[in-house]
């Protein structure tokens, strides 16, 4: 059991590429949870978006959303905007679930996460997640819409992800 969790908490430091590589243009057109129009359009008004991949199920991924919450906040002067995708909340075909859309509104709630969270489609669930095996995962976005950097795997702090930010912000200069 003791290895496992080396294992785990190997994986967790890592940066790994599943769905996406750096530079990559991403694209998609799906609505918030409040079922309001999102395009990949969202990209053009921030310097660097977040996209954080999480499940309901996923205990590592409730418990930096507290954290997410203030990143998005404490960036927005720097054009820095935090945007979740609850990969669970839809079947493999784009369904959604709605008893674990739910769990995902209810956890949004209870850990302050009010920053938009896209419902991932079909076309979503084919392309951009498809490869996704472990959340929570995290990539950037520029204003392009292209990926910056390589996917992030497992869950960190607020300070942690804030060091990050700030490094992919200085190498956009």
């Amino acid at each position: 059991m003791k290895k496992l969790f080396a294992v785990i908490a190997l994986l967790a430091a890592a940066t790994l590429t599943f769905a996406q590589k750096a530079g990559d243009k991403i694209t998609f057109a799906s609505t918030d949870l409040n079922g309001k129009a999102v395009t990949s359009d969202i990209f053009a008004k921030n310097s660097l978006t977040m996209l954080n991949i999480w499940g309901t199920f996923c205990p590592p991924c409730i418990r930096e959303m507290p954290d997410l919450a203030k990143l998005n906040e404490a960036n927005k002067a720097k054009g820095v905007e935090v945007v979740g995708i609850p990969i669970d909340i839809v079947d493999r075909t784009g369904n959604i679930l709605s008893r674990t859309k739910a769990d995902g509104e209810a956890i949004i709630k209870q850990t302050g996460a009010a920053y938009t969270h896209i419902v991932p489609n079909k076309e979503m669930m084919n392309g951009l997640l498809r490869n996704i095996q472990a959340v929570p995962a995290t990539i950037f976005v520029d204003k392009d819409g292209k990926q910056v950097g390589e996917m992030y795997l497992g869950a960190r702090s607020q300070t942690d992800w804030q060091k990050i930010i700030d490094g992919l912000l200085e190498k956009q200069k």
